[in-house]
């Protein structure tokens, strides 16, 4: 099974501190991240997409929103995505206002699992519904073969951003955690979990 992992694309960021001749660049540049991702996702010939969080920065264009929808929809494979804190899951947000194609799923709330059709896999997941989050992995336990796609910290016990530590990786009986929200990609082994997160694209 291979899996496309990406987290943090961040669009429609103000790139505040930066010049405007910079701006305008990277707004241009962010703009393909839809289609690099997924072009990689199709020459990579991925099962699956998890997408970890703050895929958006702020209350996204219609134009960024139809670009998104359109590139998973190419993609053609199961994306699972579960959103951080700066795209988290409120009344007005567009992972619950908008309608996604149907080979997307979102995560909205507490843990939950979705079990993927023919790759004998589940998928666990959650989603922030402010821009704070309690642990999602305290006390919790896979069942089979499972993955689970998270935005969180693992570098602050003590974070507000979801803390991930290490003992909850090694007992969460995941083979693979997706994470999301440190922007340099990294990660660990615990067991026979692997927990990675790989930063802005």
């Amino acid at each position: 099974m291979k899996i496309l992992h990406s987290a943090d694309w961040h669009l429609d960021s103000p790139f505040a501190g930066f010049s405007e001749q910079q701006r305008r660049f990277l707004k241009k540049e962010q703009k393909k991240i839809p289609g690099k991702i997924t072009d990689l996702c199709l020459r990579e010939d991925c099962d699956m997409m998890l997408l970890a969080g703050d895929i958006f920065d702020q209350q996204p264009s219609r134009e960024t929103l139809e670009n998104l929808k359109r590139e998973l929809s190419r993609c053609g494979v199961p994306v699972l995505i579960a959103p951080g804190n700066h795209d988290f899951c409120w009344e007005g947000s567009p992972w619950l206002a908008e309608s996604w194609p149907e080979n997307v799923f979102v995560f909205t709330g507490d843990l939950e699992s979705v079990t993927i059709q023919g790759l004998d896999c589940r998928v666990y997941g959650g989603a922030f519904r402010s821009m704070d989050c309690p642990s999602l992995l305290e006390n919790f336990r896979a069942e089979g073969l499972a993955v689970g796609v998270f935005h969180g910290d693992p570098t602050q016990a003590h974070s507000p951003y979801n803390p991930v530590t290490k003992n909850q990786v090694l007992g969460s009986g995941l083979r693979y955690l997706a994470l999301g929200h440190v922007h340099k990609g990294d990660g660990f082994w615990a067991g026979d979990t692997l927990c990675a997160w790989p930063g802005c694209p």
